[in-house]
């Protein structure tokens, strides 16, 4: 026994960048990856949809005068909360913060998610449609409303995809018992 500290060699060293430049200290910055994987696939495609065509069905209802028709103040909610929402979920899955947060259901998230967005969508679009009219104030007003409502179609039609494909994914249809399994 007293022959074992003198048989035993130690080096200490340090992490690889820890010394480098200002930003590289943070662990939680190095840590963090693009998943390119997810811009590939059905529900990042289809995010990506959802976010530009929900942007443009707020954008062009707002560069209107909607303020006397209570309606669009129902459809501008919708829109800008779910586009915000669907920016949030967008960076969280690019980035893979949700392996981060392991502890919350993911796919029954984006599963209720999904299912709001897509009947709370499917009110705007009849609120949209209903609303518009050829005898308004503002000569440009009548198209932008037009456009905005059949946006607004579109973008209930890409929720009601993404609601099916992230219930696919929570459901694992497609897979077989050895693709499913979870290793840790």
């Amino acid at each position: 026994m007293s022959e074992f500290p003198a048989k035993v060699r130690t080096q200490t060293s340090t992490p690889a960048g820890a010394h480098g430049p200002a930003g590289s200290s943070f662990p939680v910055l190095r840590s963090l990856g693009l998943d390119l994987g997810f811009l590939r696939s059905f529900l990042g495609l289809l995010m990506i949809v959802e976010l530009v065509l929900g942007l443009l069905v707020w954008a062009l209802i707002a560069s209107t005068f909607y303020q006397p028709i209570p309606a669009y103040g129902w459809v501008m909610f919708v829109a800008i909360f779910f586009w915000l929402v669907t920016i949030i979920l967008f960076a969280m899955y690019l980035l893979q913060l949700q392996m981060k947060l392991y502890m919350i259901p993911w796919p029954v998230v984006l599963v209720i998610f999904n299912t709001a967005a897509t009947v709370l969508y499917v009110t705007a679009f009849i609120t949209c449609s209903a609303a518009v009219q050829d005898h308004i104030r503002l000569p440009g007003d009548y198209n932008k409303r037009a456009a905005a409502s059949f946006f607004a179609c579109i973008v209930m039609i890409a929720y009601g995809a993404s609601t099916f494909f992230s219930f696919q994914e929570w459901k694992g249809f497609g897979s077989n018992a050895a693709t499913s399994q979870v290793t840790n």
